[in-house]
């Protein structure tokens, strides 16, 4: 599984990439995360408002930083796909 983080580094975009982080270990699963703050990278996946969550090529999440159950789901939902 590739997840991506998408933003510039600010506050909500380093706390959705350390919540990854967490729910990965708590589900016990290996992924890549990346974090990506690139505008021109960002941009390339339609994003126009971050942090935002990318797995498997396909944006899952933007806008804000979800609920640790939101972003659970939407990860055990991806690793299901995998």
């Amino acid at each position: 599984m590739d997840i991506k983080v998408l933003g510039s580094g600010c506050a909500n975009c380093n706390k959705l990439e350390q919540m990854v982080f967490n729910v990965l270990a708590e589900l016990d699963l290996d992924a890549s995360v990346t974090h990506v703050t690139d505008m021109k990278e960002i941009m390339s996946f339609g994003v126009m408002s971050t942090p935002a969550l990318v797995i498997d090529g396909q944006v899952k999440l933007s806008g804000s930083v979800p609920s640790k159950a939101k972003l659970t789901e939407v990860i055990t939902e991806a690793a299901k796909r995998s």
